[in-house]
């Protein structure tokens, strides 16, 4: 009797570039902040508004392999987003 042979898995790979555009929209999508500004523009208060878009994305990623360096470029780019004042002010009107 012949022994059947296993089934092997193929595993799918994801193409480099869409690596890298990934790579780019969390760039991107990561220094977006809202910033809550007083009409005396004495107070700020900012809102990480990209990173937690691009938390949502990294975790609904078909390929997980490659997400502890999808959130280390998310969080940098949110760290450069807030020091570099990036993203959209909104004058709050009391």
């Amino acid at each position: 009797m012949a022994k059947a042979k296993p089934k092997i898995k193929k595993q799918a790979r994801e193409l480099d570039s869409v690596f890298f555009l990934k790579i780019v929209l969390y760039l991107v999508l990561g220094s977006f902040w809202l910033r809550l500004v007083d009409p005396g523009l004495t107070k700020q208060i900012p809102i990480p508004v990209g990173l937690v878009l691009g938390l949502l994305f990294a975790t609904h990623d078909h390929f997980k392999i490659d997400r502890k360096i999808e959130l280390a470029v998310l969080l940098i780019a949110a760290l450069l987003g807030f020091w570099m004042q990036a993203g959209l002010l909104l004058v709050v009107l009391h």
